[in-house]
């Protein structure tokens, strides 16, 4: 499935300053916008949900016939951010860090190959480090066709957002991210993260299986907690109303600080993690 938006070309200019380029890569789906920094408008933006999970080959395939769809590879941009999301991390607070023990970090959360390139972020404002695995082959696409890029992982984008917007309240705040049956869970508390965590789901009992399983093992009360969620999901859908059959306190989250003009798109077709990248 394809959702596609366009507002208008990136330019007949192919050199720009002033064009940003986030894509954001899974084996389940994948995600760019193109935004103009001189008015802060998204140009162009497109999500593609694969009907399989794929193997990595499969998703550069796919990727490579959106960018040359819109001809992307054509343009100069002053920066280009790949998002890589799999389950393959693990947060580490910074001060039990050790550069040296990445393998360690992973191995007791993920399946992990001994021919893995283990990489990792850090989120310096909060004290945390995610370790993980990207995708080296859509890496080394990338960097053929642009050249030096950054890139990062899907729940360090998600959760420094998260954090930067979260208040300084003293009760914990439970954010979920609804994405075609996948799920992020971050649990935020007086500005420090207790829980980030992402799961594969079919059903909306599968959903909420996750959600409550999470809040026991956490200790939230699903009477009081604040329940946020985002991404696909609206009041009145089968997963809003499962989630409210369980916990009391449910609101649709919509990030208080989106600075970028949508050029006619609502906010929840455009792909959070993607946009928060730039």
């Amino acid at each position: 499935m394809t959702k596609k938006t366009t507002n208008r070309n990136v330019g007949n200019n192919p050199t720009s300053e002033y064009h940003k380029l986030s894509i954001q890569i899974s084996l389940n789906g994948l995600s760019f916008c193109v935004l103009d920094t001189l008015d802060n408008t998204l140009l162009i933006s497109e999500q593609r949900t694969f009907p399989k999970e794929l193997i990595p080959f499969e998703a550069q395939k796919n990727l490579k016939e959106i960018l040359e769809k819109y001809q992307v590879a054509k343009y100069t941009f002053s920066e280009v951010v790949v998002i890589h999301r799999n389950k393959l991390f693990s947060f580490v607070p910074k001060a039990l860090f050790d550069e040296k023990e990445l393998a360690n970090y992973l191995k007791f959360n993920a399946k992990i190959l001994a021919n893995d390139l283990i990489v990792y972020d850090g989120i310096e404002s909060y004290d945390l480090i995610n370790v993980y695995v990207p995708f080296v082959n859509i890496n080394n696409y990338i960097y053929d066709l642009f050249g030096e890029f950054e890139f990062k992982h899907s729940g360090t984008v998600l959760v420094q957002s998260l954090l930067n917007q979260h208040s300084n309240g003293s009760k914990p705040v439970c954010y979920v991210q609804v994405l075609e049956q996948q799920m992020d869970i971050t649990v935020i508390s007086q500005k420090k993260l207790l829980l980030f965590n992402s799961f594969d789901f079919t059903t909306k009992e599968d959903f909420i299986y996750y959600l409550l399983f999470t809040m026991e093992q956490l200790g939230l009360d699903t009477g009081t907690v604040a329940l946020k969620l985002f991404g696909s999901v609206e009041e009145g859908d089968p997963i809003y109303d499962v989630c409210y059959t369980y916990v009391k306190n449910v609101s649709i989250f919509v990030p208080s600080n989106l600075s970028y003009h949508l050029g006619g798109r609502e906010q929840e077709s455009i792909d959070f993690t993607t946009l928060n990248a730039l």
